[in-house]
Order: structure tokens, then C-alpha cells, then sequence
């Protein structure tokens, strides 16, 4: 038996979703037949505002609403130290361990030959231009410990080594094959004070 067409397009549009199969996308659309016409309403227009009201910041590329994120405006955290992370959400893993007060770079994923992502399909270019400004002392690389982002990290310190830049890796505290999102405070912690130099 087949579903209305409107409920297979809502199943098709929930299978999108990374971790959402068949069975699940079914269930999220039943369920939101059930809702409320105002809370689905709230619901279509919070996924319209977030696609419409956020941009990356010009400067450090995390997901923002202004044109420069709040990190990279703030005058109290150290700007001769740059983290440079993969996405988003280890941006956010390490802001919570609250124990790193220098700027960042979102590389917006790693370089994966297997998968056509290449050097020019991350944001490294705007690392490039960070990391001739003088003021940088020190860029710590903060990729996940997977073939890619070992492989991204090792391509970053050879476009940097004829730099005066010191070029760290965040300590393997953080299991082989992990994301940085998924470990706890204390781990990636212990991994960013154990961090040495490339």
C-alpha cells in the first residue's frame, strides 16, 4: 500500500537527514502529522531562518549570523594563537572545555582524495592569508585523528613550514578513528596541553 503523495515527500525530505533510514523517517512523519499546525508552522519557518539567517565569518569561517563571529571580535582572546578545526562542532567541543582562549579556523571539512575533496574545497585559502599576518605565532592543529584529518593536518604544516609560525598538533588523547565532538572535556583537555610541535 502506498502512502499519499505529501507524506512521501516529507518521508523523502526526513530520509535526507545523515543517521534518518526508512523506518525512522516514517515515524518523524506520522509524528508530525500529529503536531499542532502552529508548531509546525514554528518548525518550517525555524528551517527557513537557519538555511536564510546564517553566513560564515570572513574572517575564521564558522557558521555565524554576523559577517565577523563574536570570537573573532573579542579583544580579550590571544590572536597569536590559531586552533584549526574541521567544522563546527568541534569548534564548540573545544570553546566548552573552557580552557582555550585563542582564535580559530574551520576548515569546513578535511581533504579526501577518495571522496573529490581536494585542498581548494576547504578553507584553507583564508588560513593562508591568516597566517601571514605577524602577529600569528602559533597554529594548532585540531583535526580528527582519522587518515583524512591526519592527512589534512600533515598538508597544512608543509604549506606552512617555510613560515616563522610554529605548527602543533593536539595530542592523540583522542582515539584513532574519534571526532573531537564526541570526546569529553577532560580528554580533549589533556589532548590540547599535550599538543607538540610538527
Amino acid at each position: 500500500m502506498k502512502y499519499p503523495i505529501p507524506i512521501l515527500n516529507l518521508i523523502n525530505s526526513y530520509m535526507k537527514l545523515p543517521g534518518i533510514g526508512r523506518k525512522t523517517a516514517i515515524r518523524l512523519a506520522f509524528h508530525t502529522l500529529k503536531m499542532k499546525d502552529q508548531d509546525v508552522t514554528e518548525f518550517a519557518n525555524a528551517l527557513m531562518d537557519f538555511k536564510k539567517n546564517l553566513c560564515k565569518c570572513n574572517v575564521c569561517g564558522r557558521i555565524n549570523e554576523k559577517q565577523v563571529c563574536d570570537i573573532c571580535l573579542d579583544s580579550s582572546r590571544d590572536m597569536s594563537i590559531i586552533c584549526v578545526v574541521e567544522n563546527d562542532q568541534d569548534l564548540i567541543a573545544m570553546e566548552n572545555m573552557e580552557q582555550y582562549n585563542g582564535h580559530y579556523h574551520v576548515l569546513n571539512g578535511v581533504i579526501s582524495p577518495m571522496n573529490g575533496i581536494g585542498p581548494n574545497d576547504i578553507n584553507l585559502k583564508s588560513l593562508l592569508e591568516r597566517a601571514h599576518d605577524k602577529r600569528i605565532k602559533e597554529i594548532i592543529l585540531a583535526t580528527n585523528s582519522s587518515p583524512e584529518g591526519e592527512g589534512t593536518a600533515s598538508f597544512i604544516k608543509n604549506i606552512l613550514k617555510n613560515t616563522d609560525i610554529k605548527v602543533t598538533r593536539i595530542a592523540q588523547g583522542i582515539s584513532f578513528g574519534s571526532d573531537i565532538e564526541y570526546a569529553d572535556e577532560v580528554t580533549l583537555a589533556r589532548a590540547l596541553q599535550g599538543r607538540i610541535e610538527l
